[in-house]
């Protein structure tokens, strides 16, 4: 029998403007703890990505990312607390229970690429 275990899968995020992408994701609680001209790697906790300085419109605007969470209201209050829909101008939709057996909201980076940040319901 082989060992063929999976460790981790990263996905590249496109960032239209790199400076201000990095900058959203830090605020909204990202930790970034290396970067470069072309790169930029962001956790939480366990859950990471790579940030890239690297944009195509068809491809950002049709990205998205799912980050599933343990409490969706300190998630929605901290994206209000913080004004990131204003100080970014992105969109923000307020949650919402999905058929999918999850509550979530919706936030669009600087970028265009769409966020569901989401918990299981029980």
């Amino acid at each position: 029998m082989s060992n063929l275990s999976a460790i981790e899968l990263k996905a590249f995020v496109p960032a239209r403007d790199f400076a201000l992408s990095k900058q959203f994701y830090q605020d909204l609680g990202f930790v970034m703890p290396w970067s470069d001209d072309s790169l930029a790697y962001l956790h939480h906790g366990s859950c990471s990505f790579m940030l890239q300085n690297f944009y195509v419109r068809d491809l950002a605007e049709n990205l998205m990312m799912h980050l599933l969470v343990e409490d969706l209201g300190a998630w929605w209050d901290k994206v209000n607390a913080q004004d990131l829909a204003g100080r970014y101008g992105v969109r923000l939709i307020p949650p919402q229970d999905q058929p999918w057996k999850m509550r979530d909201f919706v936030l669009l980076d600087p970028s265009g690429v769409l966020w569901r940040i989401g918990q299981d319901l029980e």
